[in-house]
């Protein structure tokens, strides 16, 4: 981050005297907007003291990122080096992040407290505060971690883990664990589920494609975003089935990985469905999972509009919304039921089929295997009773 020992670039520099103009009492979210580029507040220095309204704003456009141009000079290098720093961290990380430093500043506009250095009295009251508003536990540890990483980036000292913040988010786990506010995880869509999921999807454009996202998240051990974010490049076919070359994972942020799907003999073949889709969408580049919609009809007695699909990859939101559907439509619990069910479906699946842990492991790219008994789901626990055969 910008260290104040190299004057900022002539557009950084000129954005800071206009910022610097802004009246303390001025609506700060109106007046940077009118700012002649916003994005360019990730080149100053960070706004240490400055009113929550100016510093979200600063922290949004710094957790924004941007690989500047190179020209040999060493604000471009330091700004890349920034770049790279923020590139660290996964979308769906600085999105939380973001989320988490609007809620920090917003409370403390209304208290009239700086959040930016933040004292660890101010932010174990703000976690307290939060608590009591109802959120869960695990949403307040991404708002000490948005905390954190907003200082980090300011190269404020920390104030997130001082013994009263810990102790504040101890004692909340202890008071969400009393009232049974457990982790709850969602459920494992096995193939026994996955074969009643399918059974009601129709045959039309949305069912084909419904259908192959299902099962090649299946087959392939999936996240919804890794889903989400396969292209037809990374799509190899071989006489064996599909490759997917996936760019990023959760668990291999920096190089790629192959995840084989091999041809079934059943309806659960992840190569079939998925040929099936890209043959009826008729998608030869570009996201393979798109999203579907239904024109307007044009007027009476005209004949239905056709489905429509679209150039975006469907949103993660959409991916876990789809397998909420199917799972209503079979006659489950909408509820117990997202985007992991299939990666958990897939890992329990193999067990039950007695695959070995090393394989389950390497399916389901888990860098432990503390990280794999996560995802497993053990059926029904008096079937599975270690002593059932003797009691």
């Amino acid at each position: 981050m910008p260290d104040g020992r190299h004057a900022p670039k002539a557009p950084a520099l000129a954005l800071r005297n206009a910022a610097e103009t802004i009246p303390v009492t001025a609506d700060i979210d109106g007046a940077l907007a009118e700012l002649p580029a916003v994005a360019e507040l990730a080149g100053l220095p960070a706004p240490i003291g400055a009113e929550p309204g100016r510093i979200r704003k600063w922290f949004d456009a710094v957790s924004e990122v941007s690989l500047p141009t190179a020209d040999g000079s060493l604000a471009a290098e330091r700004d890349a080096a920034n770049a790279f720093q923020r590139l660290a961290k996964a979308d769906n990380t600085r999105r939380a992040y973001r989320s988490a430093v609007a809620a920090w500043c917003d409370w403390c506009a209304k208290r009239n407290l700086p959040p930016l250095p933040a004292t660890s009295q101010d932010v174990a009251a703000f976690l307290a505060s939060e608590r009591l508003r109802g959120l869960k536990a695990n949403t307040l540890d991404l708002r000490r971690a948005g905390i954190r990483y907003l200082h980090r980036v300011a190269g404020c000292p920390v104030p997130t883990d001082d013994a009263c913040v810990s102790e504040t988010i101890a004692g909340i786990r202890r008071d969400a664990a009393g009232k049974g506010e457990l982790p709850r995880k969602k459920a494992a869509a096995t193939a026994g589920i996955i074969e009643q999921f399918l059974a009601p999807i129709p045959e039309d454009l949305r069912g084909l494609r419904d259908r192959a996202l299902i099962l090649v998240g299946f087959a392939g051990a999936l996240r919804r975003s890794e889903l989400a974010a396969i292209q037809m490049r990374h799509v190899e076919r071989t006489e064996k089935g599909i490759r997917l070359l996936l760019p990023q994972t959760k668990g291999s942020q920096t190089e790629a990985v192959a995840v084989p799907l091999p041809f079934g003999k059943t309806g659960l073949c992840p190569v079939r469905a998925l040929e099936r889709w890209l043959e009826a969408a008729s998608i030869a580049d570009g996201p393979v999972f798109r999203r579907i919609w239904l024109p307007k009809a044009s007027g009476a007695g005209e004949p239905p509009a056709l489905p429509q699909i679209g150039h975006d990859a469907l949103t993660t939101q959409a991916i876990a919304n789809m397998i909420k559907a199917r799972a209503f439509a079979a006659g489950f619990n909408p509820g117990s039921f997202g985007g992991h069910s299939l990666k958990r479906g897939a890992i329990t699946t193999g067990m039950e089929n007695h695959v070995h842990p090393a394989d389950l492991k390497r399916m389901g790219r888990h860098k432990s295997f503390d990280v794999l008994g996560e995802y497993l789901e053990f059926g029904d626990l008096f079937e599975r009773h270690p002593l059932r055969s003797v009691l």
